[in-house]
């Protein structure tokens, strides 16, 4: 079987190699994959710092072409590369090919962005000086990504860091190599320059922790665990180094009495279980008002009776496997912790068998739930969600803001009102009415509060805030 190797200074280079397996079918080995060391690293920092000024100083019509180029051929391979990305993390069909299609938009928007490079020119408020602001690319951009997006993640770091003038050094997470293989392959054939874009796949305590321990690296992008992002950022101090984390999540819906009641239980759905609940904007907390609770909680029950839990490429599958067998333990231990804090599992929990062995897990839905128990408040990262009953639309802002975590937040209500107060009040980098609050465009910013996020936000314009510097220049006319 080949080795798919490391991209360095402009050479694929070999090294031992990993398995990637199929969580949906665990005798398929996906494919064989490097597994990086502390040398590959650090010859891929030495490459990115050395093709800094070049890359820096190029046309934006050169970075331009070469994004456009990227996202079409993404776009023109979205059936071929969705079955990947469905092979290799578990998420069925019909969603991997959206998430490979998002890759395309994020490439093609941030290859318009490259057009778009601008300044200003302002007056100062002293006579016959003219100032000029402008940003700057960073540097060496060191990108770790997360398991759970394998190809949009990777893409919504990679097409500004380039976009913008920077070099990179780009860790996937080891669980999803496949999918980032491929892209710095699309991306290496559309013309980047030797040294550019280097791909260090392999573990965190290797790879990672080289690229936190260079002094090279002008800013680490870091999405994945809260405890690891902990770790980013007391490197990042040490070193003076910008860094931006997206941590973890645990997303409040409030449904309120005056809900449409088939929108709630969609929207609910989606954001708790599609994706096997493997999103960091999972709605993991259903805070629902007592008028509507017994109601709401029936028909999401009926709900999840009908979702089909099987081969992520199999034909009418709605929830695919959890992605490995260390996050099904996490995911069966936590269902345990529930039913000990006392909270009623009113439907699956089960492990399921299918045709192909895999790590099949059934929704798990639980009720009677509070907000101070352990699955209320801490992240699981799989199809597990609770329902917390509260007494009115004040009780349920107060329930949805008590987390230490301030990623995404919904409502669902008919209520101008409501909708607009909560709107303003939650806590929450992103807020969605009458919406999942899985599921966001790539133009505009994502990004959290308190313990979710840090630094500037990600996609859209306001990527630039992290990957550039700005620089204020004054003339004497």
């Amino acid at each position: 079987m080949t080795i798919y190797q490391n991209l360095i200074a402009g050479e694929w280079v070999g090294s031992d190699a990993t398995k990637n397996i199929n969580p949906s079918d665990t005798n398929e080995v996906v494919g064989l994959y490097a597994d990086g060391t502390v040398e590959d690293t650090k010859n891929a920092i030495a490459a990115a710092k050395a093709a800094f000024p070049a890359w820096s100083r190029s046309g934006i019509w050169e970075r331009h072409v070469i994004l456009k180029k990227a996202g079409d051929e993404i776009m023109a391979r979205k059936d071929e590369l969705g079955a990947l990305l469905a092979r290799e993390e578990g998420k069925t069909l019909p969603e991997a090919i959206g998430e490979t299609i998002r890759a395309s938009q994020i490439f093609e928007f941030f290859a318009g962005e490259a057009l778009r490079l601008a300044g200003e020119i302002v007056p100062s408020v002293r006579p016959d000086i003219g100032v000029e602001i402008t940003r700057d690319p960073l540097g060496v951009i060191g990108i770790i990504t997360p398991w759970n997006f394998p190809i949009a993640i990777p893409a919504w770091k990679l097409a500004p860091a380039l976009c913008y003038g920077n070099t990179v050094v780009f860790k996937p997470a080891e669980l999803v190599p496949a999918c980032s293989w491929a892209i710095v392959d699309i991306l290496n054939r559309a013309g980047l320059p030797k040294g550019v874009l280097n791909l260090v796949m392999g573990r965190g305590s290797v790879v990672g922790q080289t690229m936190l321990d260079s002094p090279d690296v002008s800013g680490i992008t870091f999405t994945g665990s809260t405890g690891t992002g902990r770790r980013v950022a007391a490197a990042s101090i040490e070193h003076n180094r910008r860094f931006q984390l997206e941590m973890g999540g645990k997303n409040p819906m409030v449904v309120l009495d005056d809900a449409d009641l088939d929108v709630a239980v969609e929207a609910a759905a989606n954001s708790g279980f599609f994706s096997t609940g493997q999103r960091c904007t999972a709605s993991s907390r259903l805070i629902v008002t007592e008028g509507i609770h017994d109601k709401f909680v029936a028909a999401l029950t009926a709900k999840l009776e009908t979702l089909v839990v099987d081969n992520a490429m199999k034909s009418g599958t709605h929830i695919g496997p959890v992605v490995d067998e260390k996050q099904l333990k996490t995911d069966t231990d936590y269902i345990e912790i529930g039913r000990k804090e006392g909270a009623k599992l009113a439907f699956g929990g089960e492990l399921i068998k299918r045709e192909t062995p895999g790590f099949y897990l059934q929704p798990t839905l639980f009720t009677e739930a509070t907000n101070q128990m352990r699955i209320s408040r801490e992240e699981i990262f799989g199809p597990v969600v609770s329902v917390i009953r509260v007494r009115d639309y004040e009780e349920a802002l107060a329930t949805a803001n008590d987390t230490p975590f301030g990623l995404s937040a919904g409502i669902a209500t008919t209520s101008l009102k409501h909708a607009t107060h909560f709107k303003r009040n939650s806590e929450a980098g992103m807020v969605m009415v009458n919406l999942p609050t899985a599921g966001v465009d790539f133009h505009v910013p994502f990004g959290g509060r308190k313990g979710s996020s840090y630094g500037p936000r990600e996609q859209g314009k306001y990527a630039a805030e992290f990957y550039t510097s700005v620089k204020t220049a004054y003339t004497l006319a």
